[in-house]
């Protein structure tokens, strides 16, 4: 954990949490990389599901609306964004449970074991040290053999995708994010102890392209 824990808001700036679902719907064809990671998780009955970096809560909903009887446990250290999920997760009439705390300590947050961990756009805004951090904690937050399944901006391998990317970049900080832009995942998830480390899918948005990644914690 950082000696002085802190978080780049929705949007990179708090007062644009409000407008976080709306601006990302339409800038990151979300539907598309949202179904995708919930069909890499494959959710199931007695999962116990760990949300990281939960937002506003639309991946934990989805998957509580797949399947009802799974565990979903959604951290975010925001408190407007975790007030946002609950608010939607009543709505949607799901269960859902909220925990505000930071990625990198998930393990410690949850108090449980889990047999899979999903995220979405949490680490292209964390600084090298704490995408590290919050890697080596999910995979302590895993049984052996837990799933990790990540949807984040990825390697930008065309010359339009990088040049989009730069609007992620100029809210959400430009060395960040730009060690996702150069392919940097896979390489951070493998060392995190995770194997079998795949980019299993890349989405062209009109922010760059988003990659789908996927891992297992060693038996």
């Amino acid at each position: 954990m950082n000696d002085s824990p802190t978080f780049v808001p929705a949007l990179g700036l708090s007062g644009l949490t409000g407008d976080y679902d709306r601006v990302i719907a339409v800038m990151t064809r979300e539907r598309r990389w949202r179904s995708a990671l919930l069909e890499s998780i494959a959710p199931e009955a007695g999962d116990v599901i760990v949300d990281v970096g939960a937002g506003t809560g639309s991946q934990l909903i989805a998957i509580k609306q797949a399947v009802p009887t799974a565990r979903v446990i959604g951290v975010d250290p925001d408190p407007a964004a975790l007030a946002l999920a609950r608010q939607k997760a009543q709505t949607a009439g799901v269960e859902s449970e909220w925990v505000r705390g930071f990625g990198d300590q998930v393990d410690v947050l949850i108090g449980t074991i889990a047999n899979k961990i999903v995220s979405s756009l949490v680490l292209h805004q964390c600084d090298l040290p704490v995408k590290s951090a919050i890697l080596r904690a999910m995979a302590r937050t895993l049984c052996p053999g837990g799933l990790v399944a990540i949807a984040d901006y990825g390697l930008q391998r065309t010359l339009l995708m990088r040049t989009l990317f730069r609007q992620v970049q100029a809210l959400d900080g430009w060395e960040r994010t730009g060690l996702n832009a150069k392919g940097i995942l896979p390489e951070l998830i493998a060392d995190a102890g995770f194997e079998n480390v795949a980019e299993v899918r890349v989405v062209q948005t009109p922010t760059g392209s988003i990659s789908l990644y996927t891992g297992r914690k060693p038996f």
